[in-house]
């Protein structure tokens, strides 16, 4: 049953199309294989709450999957294969099950169509649907002999933050489409614009000073998650080398579109993308 559980998670990383495919193949077999499964739990849990048609029905979805995550997890049967698999790694792993609820949890933040008031407000969304992944993630990709959990966390949550925020400034244009807008209100008010100034998907000063202020605060994130690269595992390190290698290289189309983010989305060629993540991997986190 491992080995089908496991195929069907490969399945689903692969037709998902992830900028983390390429680096997850850097890991050795076990680790790969419990670090897909974490990837595939994320795309299932995110995939039942993204453009639900009904909301009633998804909110009743994503609550089975939390019960079946949580019958997993102290080892009582399980119908989906993914959530299987991710328990399995769990237990393998000893990654603390409170990541994998917190993303649930962030998920299901989606299933309300809302504005983020505030920064903090957002930074909180955040951290439940991507810093929870790291926190989780690092487990299965190890750390160096000696290093402790109040060594790494801070910079596996600001990675986190970062690559989030990097999603949030290159997807405005389709979330607006979908009728989200994640950017916070405060943030809007500080740049001299309101979120109804999307709506008309023309570059402005005021856009423009917006999408600077959100760039500039990614990239705090970005300068401190890299100090994460010192604490992991050879076989971590190579494979957060990759992930950030491509974050990075996505962030900086983002940073040089600027006001542009609000027109269109941003695409970086993937030959970019792929370059930046060898990059990283050969010469460092510079």
């Amino acid at each position: 049953m491992q080995r089908a559980d496991d195929a069907i998670c490969r399945a689903v990383l692969a037709s998902s199309g992830s900028n983390f495919a390429l680096p997850l193949r850097l890991l050795p077999p076990e680790k790969r294989r419990g670090s897909i499964a974490l990837y595939a739990f994320c795309r299932l849990a995110d995939d039942i709450v993204d453009d639900p048609a009904d909301g009633v029905g998804a909110a009743t979805q994503l609550d089975r999957f939390e019960e079946q995550l949580r019958d997993g997890l102290v080892g009582r049967p399980v119908d989906e294969p993914v959530l299987r698999a991710v328990a399995a790694t769990a237990g393998r792993f000893k990654v603390p099950a409170e990541h994998l609820f917190a993303i649930i949890d962030g998920v299901r933040l989606d299933l309300v169509a809302r504005q983020y008031q505030t920064v903090a407000e957002l930074v909180a969304y955040c951290r439940k649907v991507a810093s929870a992944v790291g926190l989780a993630a690092v487990p299965i990709w190890g750390l160096r002999a000696g290093v402790k959990a109040a060594d790494w966390t801070a910079a596996a949550d600001a990675c986190g933050l970062a690559f989030q925020w990097t999603n949030i400034l290159r997807d405005v244009v389709e979330d607006r489409a979908r009728g989200r807008c994640y950017l916070p209100a405060e943030s809007f008010l500080a740049a001299g614009c309101a979120p109804d100034d999307l709506a008309a998907a023309r570059p402005s000063p005021a856009l423009a000073a917006l999408a600077a202020g959100e760039v500039a605060r990614c990239r705090c994130w970005f300068a401190e998650a890299a100090s994460l690269d010192r604490l992991l595992s050879a076989d971590g390190q190579r494979v957060f080398r990759a992930m950030y290698g491509v974050y990075r290289e996505l962030f900086r189309a983002v940073e040089q579109a600027g006001g542009d983010i609000f027109c269109r989305r941003v695409r970086p060629p993937r030959w970019r993308l792929v370059a930046g993540g060898l990059g990283s991997i050969i010469r460092g986190l510079r």
